[in-house]
């Protein structure tokens, strides 16, 4: 059984940065892909930017060149670095793996 558990986010101002992690447990996290993804109120979570278990990354457009995915299996965590942050990237942010949602954490980002 994946469990996920998110952390890192908060309230930062537009053109700030946050880290946000995901610690995994299980023994499949090397070999899965991982995202995260965001949503807000009212509309459909939408995926942010994914790894892929040899660590390539996609983005989605409207965060590439400011948001940053990795990850460290030998930590079973995958982190978001988002810089350049926007007052419309406020939503709450999930990672998923494995058919597994973590909770969320909520990003704030005033302007």
């Amino acid at each position: 059984q994946v469990q996920l558990v998110e952390s890192g986010g908060g309230l930062v101002q537009a053109g700030g940065s946050l880290r946000l992690s995901c610690a995994a447990s299980g023994s499949a996290f090397s070999i899965n892909a991982i995202g995260w993804y965001r949503q807000t109120p009212g509309k459909q979570r939408s995926l942010v930017a994914i790894i892929n278990f040899i660590g390539g990354p996609t983005y989605a457009d409207s965060v590439k060149g400011r948001f940053t995915i990795s990850r460290d299996n030998a930590k079973k965590t995958v982190y978001l670095q988002m810089n350049s942050l926007k007052p419309e990237d406020t939503a709450v942010y999930y990672c998923y793996m494995a058919g597994q949602w973590g909770q969320g954490t909520q990003v704030t980002v005033s302007s």
